[in-house]
């Protein structure tokens, strides 16, 4: 397996992030068909996030970058939005690795080391149409924590999963 290492991201390194975030846009855009989102826009390019400088100004928010063997393999984004409306410590906001580093443990290793350096309630939410992601993300819970809470919503909040857990 390839050595794992998490890095933040400085506000000067946000054009490296958006271009990951085009690849991430990329790969979930088959999750809205049917949807008014995930178009190209004319610049060939899919519409970037204006909420993605919050992760630099807002507490309790972070950018990480995921490194495989010391290349970029991916990036989390951290928050302590609560999809359920209950109280939340963390929240894993969106998560992404590169097809090359999937299946080799990469973005397990980054996720638990994500989580276990944060201590609190988690809260991580899976879109229902992403069946392969739950089944990642019920590993990842169970290894953080003992009792893992999963909610099913499919409402204005949310529609889909919501493993929720605490870390000691």
């Amino acid at each position: 397996m390839p050595k794992v290492e998490l890095e933040a991201v400085p506000p000067e390194r946000r054009p490296a992030l958006e271009a990951m975030l085009q690849l991430y846009i990329h790969d979930f855009s088959e999750y809205w068909i049917g949807q008014d989102r995930g178009e190209i826009l004319d610049s060939g390019q899919f519409e970037s996030d204006p909420r993605l400088g919050r992760y630099w100004s807002e507490p309790g928010r972070s950018a990480w970058f995921i490194r495989a063997d010391g290349h970029l393999a991916g990036f989390a984004l951290l928050s302590g939005h609560s999809h359920s409306g209950l109280p939340a410590d963390h929240d894993m906001a969106e998560f992404f690795v590169v097809r090359k580093h999937r299946r080799a443990g990469v973005g397990f290793d980054a996720a638990r080391q994500l989580i276990a350096a944060r201590p609190g309630q988690w809260e991580i939410a899976v879109v229902r149409a992403n069946v392969r992601a739950l089944g990642f993300w019920r590993r990842v819970a169970a290894g953080a924590s003992p009792e893992v809470d999963e909610q099913q919503l499919d409402d204005a909040r949310w529609n889909g999963a919501i493993l929720r857990f605490k870390v000691a």
